[in-house]
């Protein structure tokens, strides 16, 4: 069965399902993955990433290790997972069990012009995940797949990568150049573990 969603609304059901918790941390990779989810919805609590191809699976990895008192979603690209598998050997020997890592899989470098990666010949990331030990791996094709995908990673301990296979979209707006801004501002949303720690003892 082929993909029946595009990467945008996809992303669109990832903030859905957010909607009741603001402060949940979305990092974007670079490219279209962070253009879309600007488009689909822009949050505070949304971290867009330039510059920096393959590391969002990484940076989610930290923060989940630094906050686990956060569900931390990941939003990469099939072709930016694929410069950093490693990532996910570390994450499957860490276990973060709050982490998520969303990998929109369209089986293109969609940001510099449509060539193919190679998850359009036969390169399987569910089954790279698994195989470094992440067992919550999944392979969604529709809307649906993923809605239910996204709320039983919300509710059953991971980490969980989620390979949504998606077709192509063509976001028309970009989030701010202002890395420092895009900084301040996701810490300030995110709060700090000890005010986490307060607000959930009071």
């Amino acid at each position: 069965m082929t993909a029946t969603v595009t990467r945008l609304e996809a992303t669109g059901i990832v903030l859905e399902a957010l909607e009741r918790d603001p402060a949940a941390p979305i990092i974007a990779s670079l490219g279209h993955p962070a253009y879309d989810l600007f488009a689909a919805g822009d949050r505070p609590a949304n971290f867009y990433t330039w510059g920096s191809m393959g590391l969002a699976s990484s940076m989610g990895l930290g923060l989940a290790l630094a906050r686990p008192d956060l569900p931390v979603f990941v939003l990469d690209g099939d072709g930016s997972l694929l410069m950093n598998l490693g990532s996910l050997a570390t994450i499957g020997w860490t276990k973060p069990a709050r982490l998520v890592v969303i990998v929109w899989d369209n089986g293109l470098y969609g940001t510099t012009g449509g060539q193919d990666t190679a998850t359009a010949h036969g390169a399987d990331l569910e089954a790279a995940a698994r195989a470094m030990g992440i067992d919550r791996s999944v392979t969604v094709r529709s809307a649906e797949d993923l809605r239910r995908a996204v709320a039983r990673a919300l509710t059953e301990p991971g980490p969980w990568v989620i390979v949504a296979k998606v077709t192509e979209s063509r976001p028309g707006v970009k989030p701010s150049l202002d890395y420092v801004a895009i900084k301040e501002r996701f810490m300030a949303a995110i709060g700090s573990p000890e005010a986490a720690v307060a607000e959930s003892s009071a």
